[in-house]
């Protein structure tokens, strides 16, 4: 047997959980058992077609886990960070397109 985790942020769940899989298990073996333990019976077709990674790095499913790897299955981003930057600054700005607080002071005013 190896142990394993699994991680993830889930609408309906977040945290991490241990699983104890048999040698010459896969990523795959591995979600199957954590989608079992967590109860996510819904959005069968996320379970199957999500990106997922060990340590944070993407790999296939098929890839054989070792003792002390960390499966993790990702999410969308809800929103493109450097746009939801973007639309944080244009609210800052200024009618002449400069933000008020970032502006060098002038000399002699």
């Amino acid at each position: 047997m190896i142990r394993c985790a699994f991680a993830a942020a889930l609408p309906e769940w977040q945290g991490e959980i241990a699983l104890d899989l048999p040698q010459g298990a896969t990523v795959a073996d591995a979600l199957d058992l954590a989608r079992a333990k967590i109860g996510a019976a819904a959005d069968a077709a996320f379970w199957a077609r999500a990106p997922v990674g060990v340590f944070g790095e993407l790999c296939e499913r098929d890839r054989r886990l070792v003792e002390g790897d960390r499966i993790e299955i990702y999410r969308p981003l809800a929103v493109d960070p450097k746009t939801a930057r973007r639309e944080r600054a244009r609210h800052a700005q200024t009618e002449k397109g400069r933000n008020p607080l970032t502006a060098k002071p002038r000399r002699g005013a």
